[in-house]
């Protein structure tokens, strides 16, 4: 049991509609790593949820060279494809093609650390694409694929296959599986507290007043 399958559908259908601000707020006060740094929408839909199907790129060989993308025919409907590679911005790892099937086979979307391209098809499937940048130069003959379903990285977040991944115009976050529940339910909290002090202001209470009186200073404090 990897802590994921153990979600209530009532807390996942929640999770889907947190932003990543509210989830990177959670992450900070239970001392979670998690928002990736430099990497943002490229095209499509700004909005990911799901668990995470990883691929980590290497170098090509060139004695034996390997394949970049047959892996798609692996990846699950909802599922995000989250690509490594090494922060490369010289050649890219996902096409235009790949975001076409993908979003025909209802994928969640995809998450490079690294570049992509063809990002006008990306945006007339409406596909989300999120990565370092944009680059033409095909990644073919140039890295090949080195593990499927194993940890990889973004940047400075380490990712294991099945972590959730949720993406918005503000960038992306990783929440381990293990202790997604606890994130959630955090970021949860934080939405409603938010809601009410927003809700007071409005009402004519001061900023300072309502945040005092809903307890806004502790949401973001690290530790219990």
């Amino acid at each position: 049991m990897d802590g994921a399958s153990t979600l209530s559908k009532s807390l996942l259908d929640a999770a889907g509609a947190l932003s990543t601000a509210e989830i990177s707020d959670a992450l900070d006060y239970l001392k979670l790593p998690g928002s990736a740094l430099g990497i943002g929408l490229q095209a499509g839909e700004p909005r990911i949820f799901g668990q995470a199907f990883t691929v980590a790129f290497v170098p090509v060989d060139t004695a034996t060279p390997g394949t970049v993308g047959d892996y798609l025919d692996d990846i699950p409907e909802g599922a995000v494809a989250v690509l490594d590679n090494s922060g490369r911005v010289d050649c890219t790892v996902w096409g235009g093609i790949m975001s076409q099937i993908a979003a025909h086979r209802g994928i969640a979307g995809t998450v490079i650390n690294g570049v992509c391209r063809d990002t006008e098809e990306a945006q007339k499937a409406n596909y989300p694409l999120y990565a370092r940048g944009r680059f033409m130069r095909t990644g073919k003959d140039r890295v090949q694929v080195s593990t499927v379903g194993a940890v990889v990285s973004l940047g400075d977040v380490r990712v294991k296959p099945r972590d959730y991944i949720v993406a918005d115009a503000d960038g992306v976050v990783v929440i381990p599986a293990a202790r997604a529940a606890e994130v959630f339910e955090r970021a949860i909290r934080t939405r409603e507290v938010e809601g009410k002090i927003l809700e007071a202001a409005l009402a004519g209470a001061s900023l300072g007043e309502a945040r005092r009186q809903f307890g806004y200073h502790t949401l973001q404090r690290t530790g219990h």
